[in-house]
């Protein structure tokens, strides 16, 4: 699979739990932070959830 990197662009302030905890569970919290994650289904649908959020780059 695929390597891809996940930064969080804008802020989880004023957003439904489900998008918050979407947010945690990529390991992300802070506006600018990073993860470099093997892309999945399971993430995959994570990052459809909160895609208004990041922004995903393909490694």
């Amino acid at each position: 699979m695929a390597q891809v990197k996940i930064t969080q662009v804008r802020s989880i302030i004023k957003r439904p739990k489900t998008q918050k905890l979407a947010i945690q569970s990529l390991g992300l919290g802070k506006i600018n932070r990073s993860v470099q994650l093997e892309y999945n289904d399971a993430v995959g649908g994570i990052i459809r959830k909160v895609q208004h959020l990041v922004k995903v780059e393909e490694i």
